[in-house]
C-alpha cells in the first residue's frame, strides 16, 4: 500500500541530479515542483535555477513547472528559467502531469519528475506513471500544514528505506 507514495529515487537536491545520463537514457522532459525543489518557498529563480534551465535547454530536454500555487507566482518564474509550466495543476491528481507531458511532447517514459512532497509531488506522479525522483526539502521553515505533512512522510520514508535494504536495490 505504501509503494504508491514511494520514490523511484531520492536524492539530496535537484541540482546534483545526473540529467546527461538520464537524457542518455532516454529522457526527454523533465516537471519540476518549484518551491522548497528548486528554490525557497515563493522565492524568485536563482542564478542556480537558471542555469539548471540553461543546461536542459542545451541538452534539448524539455521542461514545465507543474504547482499547485497561482499564476502570479508560477507564471514570472516559468519566464525567468524559459519553461513551460502549469498553475493551479491539482496534485496530486494525475491530470496536471498528463497535461505537462502533452506540452513537452513526452511521454510516460521519456518523462521524469522531480519534487519534494511525497503526498502531492511524487504520489500525483507515480499515479500518472511517471518516474520519479523526491528531492530533500530546500528550507525546513514552512507552512504548518506542510510541516504537519512531513511527519506523515517519515512514516513513508521510513519503510522506504527499510525496503531499499531488504531488496537490496540502490536507492539514494
Amino acid at each position: 500500500m505504501l509503494e504508491r507514495f514511494y520514490p523511484d529515487e531520492w536524492v539530496n537536491s535537484a541540482y546534483e541530479i545526473p540529467y546527461e545520463k538520464l537524457y542518455e537514457q532516454g529522457v526527454r522532459g523533465i516537471i519540476f515542483d518549484i518551491d522548497n525543489t528548486l528554490v525557497c518557498h515563493g522565492a524568485p529563480a536563482d542564478e542556480r535555477a537558471i542555469a539548471l534551465f540553461a543546461r536542459f535547454h542545451r541538452l534539448g530536454m524539455k521542461t514545465c513547472l507543474l504547482s499547485n500555487n497561482r499564476e502570479p507566482r508560477v507564471q514570472p518564474f516559468a519566464e525567468q528559467v524559459g519553461s513551460a509550466y502549469i498553475h493551479k495543476a491539482g496534485k496530486p491528481g494525475a491530470k496536471g502531469y498528463e497535461r505537462a507531458m502533452a506540452l513537452m511532447g513526452t511521454d510516460r517514459q521519456t518523462t521524469l519528475f522531480v519534487g519534494d512532497q511525497i503526498f502531492t509531488d511524487i504520489y500525483g506522479a507515480n499515479r500518472a506513471g511517471i518516474r520519479t525522483v523526491l528531492t530533500k526539502p530546500i528550507d525546513p521553515h514552512e507552512e504548518i500544514q506542510i510541516v504537519l505533512k512531513r511527519y506523515l512522510e517519515a512514516v513513508v520514508l521510513f519503510f522506504y528505506r527499510r525496503k531499499c535494504r531488504n531488496v537490496r536495490q540502490q536507492c539514494l
